[in-house]
C-alpha cells in the first residue's frame, strides 16, 4: 500500500466521483455526505505523506514509475519532494473545507457538480506529483475541463464569457509548453549519452542545463508564458477577475487556493532546474513584471466596489510576491515563495469562502450595500478580520513569514543586483492593508441596517464555522512555527540555489579564460 500511496491519493477522488454518478440525483443529502467523506479520506491518506516524508532523504520520494507510451518512452512517473508535498496537502485540505463551507450553495445538478470538484482534485494532485513532463502536461490540461464546466454551468450571469476566456487563455499558453516539452525530448534524443526521446524530468535535469543559451532562451519563453498565464502574472492576468467573479464560491476557492499555484509551481519545478541559464537571464525582466503586478493589483483592488472582485485583484498582487521570490534566486526568497503559495491558498481561499457565505445570505457583494455587519454577524466578522490580517501580512500570522522571506531574499539577491525590487515590492504590503482594512471598515462597521440587499442577516452556521476553524488554525500555526513547513522544502531550495551559483561560477570562469 505504501508503495502506491501517491497513486491512491491522486485517483481516489476521481473514482469516488464516478461512484457518485451512480447515486440517485434526488438523494442530495447522501451525495453531499458521500463527496465530503471521499475528500476527507483523501486528505487523511495524504497526511501519511507528511509523516513519512524525510526532508534529509532522497529528493523525490514515494516514487512510482511504469512504462506508459512505449513508443515515446513516456512513463507514468510520480513522486514528490517538499514543495509538491505541501501543495498536495493544500489541495486535499481545501477540497473538504470548501465542500463543507458551501454545503447549501448548490442546488441544481448537484451530482454532476460534486463529480467535477472531485475530478478536479485528482487532476491537481496529479500535476503536483508528475515527474514526467508529458504526464504533467496531461494533468495540467485535464484541470481545464472540470473548471470550465464549474464556471460555465454554476457561475454568475456572465459565466459563459468567463469560462471561455479562462479556457482559451490557459489552453493557448499550455500549447507553447507542449512545444517546449517536445523540443526538450528531441534534444535529449540527440544527446549521445541518452540517445532516445524522453520526457523524464530526472533525466532532463541532468542534460537540459547544458543546452546552448540561445536555445534555452526560447525554451524558457515557452514554459514561462504558459506558467505566467496560469499565475497569472501581469499583463496576462485579465482572465482572472472575470473567472473569480463569475465562478461559484467553491470554484473561486479552488481556483485561488490551488489552481493558480500551478503557475508558480511550474516555474520552480521546470524553468529553474531545466533552463537555469535563461532563468537567470530573464530574472530581472520577470521580477519587473512581478513588482508591477504587486503594485497594480493592489491599486486596482482599492477602487473595486465588489468584494469578490477586490479579493480577485489581491491575488494578482500577492502572487507577484511569489514570482519575485522565485527569480531572486536566494534560499530565503525561494523558501518564501513556496510558503507564500501555501499562505495565499489558505488566506485568499478563506476570503473567497467568507465572501460566498455573506453573498448566500444577502445576495449582494457590493460594498456600499453593507455597513454594521459586525453587529449582526459577530463570529463572521471576527473570522473575516483574522483572515484579512493574515492576507495583509500581520506578524504572528502566516502571510508575514512568506512576505518577509521574499523581501529579504530579493533585497540581497545577486541576480537582481539591486534592492529596488524589494523596496518597491514592499509597498504592496502597505497597499494590502489599505484596501483590505478599508473594505473591512465599510462592510463591518458604521451604521447598522435592518436589511442587507433586501435580506435580514444572521451569523454563520455551525457547518460554516467548522469549515473555517481549520484554516484559522493553520494561519496561526504557520505564523508562529513556520519551520515545520519550511523544513520540508529546504532541500529543494538549497539544491536550486547551489546549482545556480555553480552555473554562475562556470560562466565567469569561461569568460575569464577567454
Amino acid at each position: 500500500m505504501i508503495g502506491h500511496i501517491l497513486s491512491l491519493v491522486t485517483f481516489l477522488p476521481l473514482f469516488g466521483g464516478i461512484i457518485l454518478l451512480l447515486f440517485p440525483s434526488k438523494q442530495e443529502g447522501l451525495l453531499k455526505v458521500s463527496a465530503f467523506i471521499i475528500s476527507i479520506v483523501a486528505f487523511l491518506i495524504s497526511l501519511t505523506l507528511w509523516f513519512l516524508y524525510e526532508p534529509n532523504g532522497e529528493m523525490f520520494q514515494f516514487v512510482e514509475k511504469y512504462i506508459w507510451i512505449k513508443g515515446l518512452n513516456t512513463h507514468y512517473f510520480m513522486g514528490i519532494d517538499g514543495m509538491s508535498l505541501l501543495l498536495i496537502l493544500l489541495t486535499t485540505f481545501l477540497v473538504p473545507v470548501t465542500l463543507l463551507g458551501t454545503w447549501n450553495s448548490i442546488s441544481q445538478r448537484l451530482k454532476e457538480y460534486l463529480f467535477l470538484v472531485l475530478a478536479l482534485e485528482t487532476a491537481m494532485i496529479g500535476a503536483f506529483a508528475a515527474l514526467d513532463l508529458f504526464l504533467f502536461y496531461v494533468f495540467f490540461e485535464a484541470i481545464l475541463i472540470p473548471m470550465y464546466f464549474i464556471i460555465g454551468i454554476w457561475g454568475g450571469k456572465e459565466r459563459i464569457y468567463a469560462a471561455v476566456k479562462f479556457f482559451l487563455f490557459t489552453l493557448v499558453g499550455s500549447l507553447f509548453m507542449l512545444i517546449a516539452i517536445i523540443a526538450l525530448g528531441v534534444l535529449a534524443g540527440q544527446e549521445s549519452s541518452i540517445a532516445v526521446f524522453t520526457t523524464d524530468l530526472l533525466i532532463l535535469q541532468q542534460f537540459a542545463p547544458g543546452i546552448a543559451h540561445e536555445i534555452q532562451v526560447w525554451l524558457f519563453a515557452a514554459f514561462a508564458l504558459s506558467f505566467a498565464i496560469k499565475v497569472p502574472l501581469f499583463p496576462f492576468h485579465t482572465w482572472l477577475p472575470d473567472a473569480h467573479v463569475q465562478a461559484p464560491t467553491a470554484g473561486s476557492v479552488i481556483l485561488a487556493g490551488v489552481l493558480l499555484k500551478l503557475g508558480t509551481y511550474g516555474l520552480i519545478r521546470f524553468n529553474l532546474p531545466l533552463i537555469p541559464s535563461a532563468s537567470e537571464y530573464f530574472a530581472p525582466f520577470l521580477s519587473v513584471l512581478a513588482v508591477i503586478g504587486i503594485v497594480y493589483g493592489a491599486l486596482v483592488a482599492m477602487v473595486q466596489t465588489d468584494i469578490k472582485k477586490l479579493v480577485a485583484y489581491s491575488s494578482v498582487s500577492h502572487l507577484g510576491f511569489v514570482v519575485l521570490g522565485i527569480f531572486a534566486f536566494t534560499e530565503e526568497s525561494i523558501q518564501g515563495a513556496i510558503i507564500q503559495m501555501i499562505n495565499h491558498g489558505l488566506s485568499t481561499g478563506a476570503l473567497f469562502l467568507l465572501v460566498g457565505m455573506i453573498y448566500d445570505k444577502a445576495h449582494t457583494r457590493t460594498i456600499q450595500d453593507f455597513g454594521g455587519v459586525a453587529h449582526v454577524m459577530p463570529i463572521f466578522a471576527t473570522i473575516f478580520l483574522i483572515v484579512s490580517l493574515s492576507s495583509i501580512g500581520l506578524p504572528g500570522l502566516n502571510g508575514f513569514i512568506g512576505e518577509f522571506l521574499i523581501l529579504l531574499g530579493a533585497f540581497k539577491s545577486e541576480v537582481l543586483d539591486t534592492p529596488a525590487y524589494a523596496i518597491v515590492g514592499a509597498s504592496g504590503v502597505i497597499f494590502a492593508a489599505v484596501y483590505l482594512l478599508w473594505m473591512y471598515n465599510r462592510v463591518f462597521w458604521g451604521p447598522r441596517r435592518e436589511l442587507y440587499g433586501g435580506h435580514v442577516l444572521s451569523d454563520i452556521s455551525v457547518k460554516e464555522i467548522a469549515s473555517l476553524v481549520p484554516i484559522i488554525f493553520l494561519i496561526i500555526w504557520i505564523g508562529i512555527y513556520p519551520s515545520s513547513f519550511l523544513s520540508k522544502s529546504a532541500p529543494l531550495t538549497k539544491s536550486l540555489v547551489k546549482n545556480a551559483q555553480e552555473l554562475r561560477s562556470t560562466i565567469i570562469l569561461s569568460i575569464t579564460d577567454k
